[in-house]
């Protein structure tokens, strides 16, 4: 009993060790609080266990029907404010996702970046930042922006805060993602922020991600390939 307690003991001095030399580390972050800094530190922790739970894993994948309202008529304003017409990513996978500045999936966007080039010659990734959980994206466009490409390197197209959830203020390209009427099959709405959806070279919905699939596990990578 006694060599369990002292087994446990060392086990939080070293993950509580190994979280201050985190912190410590990323001291000059720019533009990133301290849960920021935290969140980070602990995302191959949190993602392991959401994957031995089994949270937040949902992979849905196209029965083999077409769109049904053309997905290229879509656009977006860009962080900046630019309009982004979606005719101009013809051709290529794009994988959108819903993203977040506080969340403990926030790391993603170092792995979506690894992804994006990769894979940039057969795909792009579209980031929706939102605040439709738990209020994790406050920041404006100008700060999302910042701590985006600051802290985690994003070379993809981010778009202007928008809503993700079902409701009248539905971002238009959210309304396709989860209307089968437009989209041809799915309803599923993000579960959570960092939830992704695959668009193939021909504007039809292949798959839905849920936020615990990692953006380079084989579920994803598997499409692209």
């Amino acid at each position: 009993m006694k060599a369990l307690k002292y087994t446990a003991i060392g086990v939080l001095v070293l993950v509580a060790c190994t979280i201050a030399y985190s912190l410590y580390s990323q001291r000059n972050a720019v533009h990133m609080t301290t849960r920021q800094k935290l969140l980070k530190t602990v995302y191959p922790a949190f993602m392991w266990a959401t994957k031995l739970f089994n949270a937040n894993r949902d992979v849905l994948r196209n029965p083999g029907k077409p769109s049904l309202t053309d997905f290229y008529s879509l656009q977006s304003k860009d962080i900046s404010g630019t309009t982004v017409d979606f005719h101009s990513f013809r051709g290529k996978k794009i994988l959108i996702v819903n993203t977040a500045s506080d969340c403990g999936y926030t790391a993603q966007y170092d792995e979506l970046e690894q992804l994006y080039r990769s894979y940039g010659s057969k795909l792009t990734v579209i980031a929706f930042p939102a605040n439709d959980f738990k209020e994790q994206e406050k920041g404006d466009g100008e700060s999302i922006a910042a701590f985006c490409r600051k802290n985690y390197g994003v070379s993809f197209p981010l778009m202007e805060k928008a809503v993700v959830i079902a409701g009248t203020a539905q971002h238009p390209v959210y309304q396709w993602l989860t209307r089968p009427e437009r989209n041809g099959w799915n309803q599923q709405a993000p579960s959570w922020n960092f939830a992704k959806y695959l668009v193939d070279e021909q504007g039809n919905l292949q798959a839905y991600f849920g936020p615990s699939v990692s953006p380079l596990s084989k579920e994803i990578t598997g499409f692209i390939k």
